[in-house]
């Protein structure tokens, strides 16, 4: 090829190069510009995979979408794979005579017009590391010198490179995108497992089956109970158990959105609809297609939107707030309330025929204090938790502070608990937790009916039958061992348990 011819090949490769944003659009260019300048019949750009060692087909010219998509090789495997692995390029005459030319494309099969191939592989590299590789494929001439054509297409290879290279850090990051995207899943769906749902009372053994049953429907679910009882929780787990696990789980609090933002929300609105809306938004019916969407608080809507939001139910369509287009969703609706809902219909607040929409499988999730035989397994969970959050050694609860947990009536449910237990933890400064880590509510008169007004003497003296029961319960009833760990003689032990009617052997 004459110098000049070379130095255009060049200049429009580089055009091509610079005036298209995408990546590929401008590959494409390339090859198309070698096809015509060169007699190219074949080309490809391949990139190698780091993590799998794999050689894949970027881009290419003359080759079907199948073997683009589907022929790979490995490092090292023919010659593409040979001049990725070395670094080395290479230029084979003639393709038939060349015992490692694998054809895995296999379009070199039928020769056009019966005229022998040559091929020409060149490296495509990041500073010194061979990132992928530049090949063409071209009839056979003996005039035409392979060594000079080697050494333009690495050239060629050379103003290639930064594009390669930025789809090889695209390819990665959508590899890392996608593993951490599945690991995040499998999290999600280990997380909020029917197991993992702390409880052995038998109502909450009704609730396990009940969310079993309606998880792999597209059932509408409204879940009741107060507030704190885990009602979010569990509409999670019929999601992650569902058979749109692998789809959106959205969620919207409806008693947290202002009145009037709160159809905007769901289905979303056009640019300048109202006052504001500077920009066209999707709503979470949108978000939520092919998936779930969690509408907690549900009570606390507005009669407008319940209209909107029956209609959705019915007819599975909707408009954004000022559009005409209407618009076809797929979506399963978890609903939850700890709202009379009956009520609200008899008093006109809540719409009937949405109540009977949303009412098609219920679950009532049960107060705590319905489930008292839950409540150790909850505190030791949280105990757990909170310890290991804040790096502390605390394993476990005073027989008292057992006994002030369990008499307890826990108006805010296992939200209380919770916060209850973490701040015990944040307290103590020992390794068990004591009645007095314990906030107030659980320790004063009328509110936790646990402990009566005492005076000094009598409240001196409950601390230390709960010290003397703690220790005896720690050392199996061994008084000697009590008496060493509380630092006293046997004999003062004895006479105080005596005192206060402590039985040894109760605790062994």
């Amino acid at each position: 090829m004459k110098k000049i011819e070379e130095v255009t090949l060049l200049y429009e490769i580089s055009k091509a190069l610079n005036e298209h944003l995408e990546l590929k659009k401008s590959l494409y260019k390339v090859l198309d510009i070698l096809s015509n300048s060169m007699g190219m019949v074949r080309g490809t750009v391949t990139i190698l995979h780091p993590l799998r060692d794999e050689i894949v087909i970027e881009v290419a010219h003359g080759l079907s979408r199948t073997a683009i998509e589907n022929v790979k090789y490995k490092l090292g495997e023919g010659i593409t794979g040979k001049v990725i692995e070395t670094g080395v390029p290479v230029a084979i005459p003639k393709i038939s005579e060349e015992p490692l030319f694998l054809d895995r494309t296999h379009s070199r099969k039928i020769k056009i017009d019966h005229q022998e191939m040559s091929f020409i592989c060149v490296p495509v590299k990041k500073s010194n590391q061979v990132i992928g590789a530049l090949s063409v494929d071209k009839p056979f001439d003996e005039s035409y010198p392979l060594k000079q054509g080697k050494k333009l297409l690495s050239v060629v290879a050379t103003m290639l490179a930064r594009h390669v290279i930025n789809l090889e850090t695209i390819r990665l990051e959508k590899e890392q995108l996608r593993e951490e995207n599945k690991r995040l899943r499998n999290e999600l769906e280990n997380k909020y497992r029917i197991t993992n749902i702390i409880g052995n009372s038998n109502k909450m053994r009704e609730v396990f089956q009940m969310i079993t049953q309606v998880s792999k429907s597209n059932a509408t679910v409204l879940i009741r109970g107060e507030s704190g009882t885990g009602k979010e929780l569990v509409a999670n787990s019929i999601h992650y158990n569902s058979l749109r696990v692998k789809n959106t789980f959205v969620k919207l609090n409806c008693a947290a959105i202002p009145s009037n933002l709160i159809e905007s929300e769901l289905f979303g609105h056009e640019k300048g609809s109202f006052t504001g809306a500077v920009r066209q938004k999707l709503g979470r019916f949108e978000l939520a297609h092919k998936g779930t969407l969690f509408l907690d608080e549900i009570g606390s809507i507005s009669p407008d939107v319940q209209v909107r939001l029956l209609r959705v139910l019915q007819e599975k369509e909707f408009e954004r707030v000022g559009g005409h287009k209407t618009i076809k969703t797929d979506v399963r609706i978890i609903a939850a309330t700890n709202k009379n809902l009956e009520k609200a219909v008899d008093d006109e607040t809540f719409r009937g025929d949405l109540y009977y929409r949303l009412n098609v499988f219920p679950i009532y999730m049960p107060p705590l204090r319905e489930r008292k035989t839950d409540i150790l397994l909850l505190a030791d969970h949280f105990l757990e938790k909170y310890a290991k959050e804040n790096l502390k050694d605390i394993r476990r609860f005073s027989t008292p502070a057992i006994d002030m947990l369990m008499d307890y009536h826990w108006p805010g449910n296992v939200r209380e608990l919770e916060n209850c237990i973490e701040r015990a933890v944040l307290l103590c400064e020992e390794g068990v937790i004591n009645s007095y880590h314990l906030p107030p509510t659980l320790q004063t008169g009328t509110e936790s009916d646990t402990l009566p007004s005492r005076s000094l003497d009598e409240a001196l003296g409950n601390l230390e039958k709960e010290m003397l029961i703690d220790a005896l319960k720690n050392t199996r009833g061994n008084i000697t061992q009590a008496s060493r760990l509380l630092k006293t003689t046997v004999r003062k032990f004895a006479y105080k348990s005596k005192k206060y009617g402590i039985e040894y052997h109760y605790y062994r």
